[in-house]
């Protein structure tokens, strides 16, 4: 049998550029004559920019610094030990640049069974142990702390939470096994299952407190202060920690098949992780660690050598790095300031974007509309968003008079946007009416002043075509709901020039979007790929498929929701309305079908109809039913998902082929930000180089063996 230290020395050997966190041990006397207490602090020596992690390394430094306590308890040196972080911090968990180096089972293994070696150590001591999470805490950070007998959490605490299933881990250093445990089934599936596939929500330390994770909650300025004297009162006596007796009968079982039902909502057994996860809760009833432990290595193994955490990873890196610095971008240094931004038009999208520039910015912004009653509804839409924004305690009462006060709406452009400098459009997609807004605009704005449109489909090269200045014209396209999705396709016109692209790339930094430079093609990005995997679908329905056998089809990809629910959250009309521009494009690949017309004509909403008594499922529309024609030839469902797929594939060698975007990756960028396609999928091209598509299609992988993938 290996050793603990064996195993980090040869797992630290495959991972030579680790960022290594120390260990260091300090000691005190503690108030009240609680005795000589040992704190270890963890810190890689960087600021709160870079959070502290543990890989291979970071573990052995942590297990000599215990091999030290250890020492110091068998002598009778010490009566307790703590561990806490450096300023901000507690630890964010395992290196995952490590984890993606890993190529055999027994090499991720042995990173499940080195971490449980080193944190069991913590409870395994003969004086009592206690975490202090001081700061930001994930997955392997929580998980430590897990192991003390006691915690504390400051109320500054920003992020807390246990997110492998999101990224297609399961928590696998106690956090499946103990956390159950300690605050019961119900709370523990909460924050390992529901939170983790909520887009990873976080707790703040007090909610971390009220959940029962930590047994105090502190101020932040004197947290570590007063963390240290309520130590003092529980190793003297003064203090005794309670805790609520676990139900370990039927709530349990509720508890794992509540859990269940989360994760088929959410990923419809499309990934495992959510799964295994519950098995090891569901087998934790018995409080046995030990066996919950071994079942967390296997998972944690199993789980590093499959796809669905390689594409989860890749997905990460994608928003947090990929997200952050676009490529294909401009020198920021050409970029203009924005002092003053034009929208126009006053309508429900026109007023999301000047809230969205209004709070971001805080600078003037100014709506028109083709009358006052328009432009009054706009401005009242934003001030009634900033009443709620105060409402929730978001911001003062300062702070909305100010946000208030920036906003305004005239009917004259010329008043509006005179010393405008940045104007963004937002009316009806048809090229002629944006092209008259923007000669309008042109005549008024001043020469400096980007003009920028939020089409989701039409050419911006030709709506800058008959201006007498085509360079400063961008495309700017949001998603809908503008406040949470964050993609902003930004697309580069014929004529656009390199400030006016480096200004729109600022601007979307400061409104916080993640912004991917796109060529100036039909639909642009998610909008030509969602068209093209809708299109087939529709296709297939139109020659004879059933709606819910087309549908069905797609639940293998754990999508957010099925394809017709997400054409009925579009708009059937505007679905319509960008399948009819493909279909001018390309159309030999994108069909208007007839069955949509009629729908749209019909004035449907949807194909659906939502009852209470069937607790509002969906169900196909008995007036929709009546109006589809379909044809005779019947697919099964693994028929209608090959179709679908080498459809997808297709598209997105061609776009890439035309060079819509720099790579591959900012497909996948924009699928996971535009349309929340889910992590485990890695957007779209590990999923279709996964199942074999990409080469049955196209002939070759999107995306190089070890992208997104276990290495070769």
């Amino acid at each position: 049998m290996s050793t603990t230290a064996e195993l980090l020395k040869g797992a630290a050997a495959l991972f030579p550029d680790e960022v290594v966190t120390s260990a260091h041990v300090r000691h005190f006397e503690l108030p009240a004559g609680a005795g000589r207490f040992a704190l270890i602090t963890l810190d890689n020596g960087f600021d709160h920019t870079k959070p502290t992690t543990f890989g291979p390394q970071s573990l052995a430094n942590l297990n000599t610094a215990i091999d030290q306590v250890e020492a110091e308890t068998a002598n009778g040196e010490i009566t307790g030990v703590g561990i806490t972080g450096k300023p901000f911090i507690f630890a964010v968990g395992a290196d995952l640049k490590g984890v993606e180096l890993l190529k055999k089972h027994d090499e991720a293994l042995a990173i499940g069974k080195g971490g449980h070696d080193v944190f069991k150590r913590l409870s395994a001591l003969a004086v009592p142990t206690f975490a202090y999470y001081n700061g930001a805490a994930m997955g392997g950070g929580v998980e430590v702390g897990l192991h003390c007998t006691y915690r504390t959490v400051s109320k500054a605490l920003p992020a807390f939470s246990l997110p492998e299933v999101f990224l297609g881990l399961v928590p696998g250093w106690g956090g499946c096994a103990i956390l159950p445990n300690l605050i019961g089934a119900e709370k523990a599936v909460s924050v390992v299952i529901e939170n983790s596939l909520n887009q990873n929500r976080q707790l703040k330390g007090k909610q971390v407190f009220e959940l029962g994770i930590a047994d105090a909650l502190f101020e932040g300025a004197d947290f570590l202060e007063q963390s240290l004297i309520w130590t003092a009162s529980v190793l003297n006596g003064s203090v005794t920690v309670e805790r609520p007796e676990i139900d370990r009968g039927e709530g349990w079982d509720q508890a794992v098949a509540k859990g269940r039902a989360i994760a088929d909502s959410k990923v419809h057994g499309a990934a495992p992780a959510a799964y295994r996860a519950l098995d090891i809760i569901e087998a934790a009833k018995d409080g046995d660690l030990q066996k919950g432990f071994d079942a967390e290595d296997q998972a944690l193994a199993d789980l590093i050598m499959g796809g669905e955490l390689r594409s989860g990873i890749y997905a990460f890196n994608l928003v947090q790095k990929r997200g952050k610095r676009p490529a294909g971008a401009p020198d920021k240094s050409l970029a203009r300031p924005v002092t003053k931004v034009g929208v126009v038009g006053a309508g429900l999208m026109a007023s999301q974007l000047a809230l969205l520039f209004l709070r971001r910015l805080e600078v003037p912004v100014v709506l028109t509309d083709i009358d006052q009653e328009r432009v009054d509804k706009g401005v009242g839409y934003v001030h009634a968003e900033i009443e709620k924004l105060l409402g929730k305690g978001r911001i003062n009462q300062d702070k909305a008079n100010r946000l208030k006060g920036l906003v305004s709406g005239v009917l004259d452009k010329a008043a509006g946007f005179a010393d405008a400098d940045f104007i963004i459009e937002a009316v009806f997609e048809e090229m002629s009416v944006k092209q008259k807004v923007f000669a309008e605009v042109e005549a008024v704005a001043p020469a400096h002043a980007i003009l920028a449109t939020n089409t989701s489909s039409l050419s911006v090269s030709e709506m800058a075509s008959k201006l007498q200045h085509p360079e400063r014209v961008v495309g700017f396209h949001f998603f809908n709901p503008v406040a949470i999705l964050p993609l902003l396709e930004i697309v580069r016109g014929e004529q656009t020039d390199e400030a006016s692209l480096a200004t729109a790339f600022g601007v979307a930094k400061k409104l916080k979007k993640t912004a991917v430079l796109t060529k100036d093609a039909p639909a642009f990005v998610v909008n030509r790929i969602l068209t093209r995997f809708m299109g087939e679908i529709q296709n297939v329905i139109d020659e004879g498929t059933s709606v819910e056998t087309a549908e069905k089809a797609i639940e293998p990809l754990g999508l957010p929701m099925s394809p017709l629910v997400l054409l009925e959250l579009v708009g059937p009309a505007i679905g319509l309305h960008v399948s009819e521009t493909l279909n001018r494009a390309f159309p030999e690949r994108f069909i208007v079908s007839p069955n949509l017309k009629a729908v749209v004509e019909a004035g449907k909403r949807g194909f659906y109809v939502y009852k209470p008594e069937n607790g509002f499922k969906p169900e196909l529309d008995p007036e929709v039913a009546a109006l589809l024609v379909q044809g005779d030839s019947v697919l099964t469902e693994e028929q209608v998902r090959d179709r679908v797929l080498d459809a997808v594939a297709q598209e997105i060698g061609l776009m890439l082929e035309e060079g819509v975007v720099a790579e591959a990756q900012d497909i996948d960028l924009c699928l996971i930000t535009g349309a929340g396609w889910p992590f485990h999928l890695g957007g779209i091209t590990p999923y279709l180089d996964r199942e074999g598509v990409s080469e049955r299609v196209n002939g070759k992988r999107f995306l190089a063996q070890g992208v997104a993938s276990v290495p070769a």
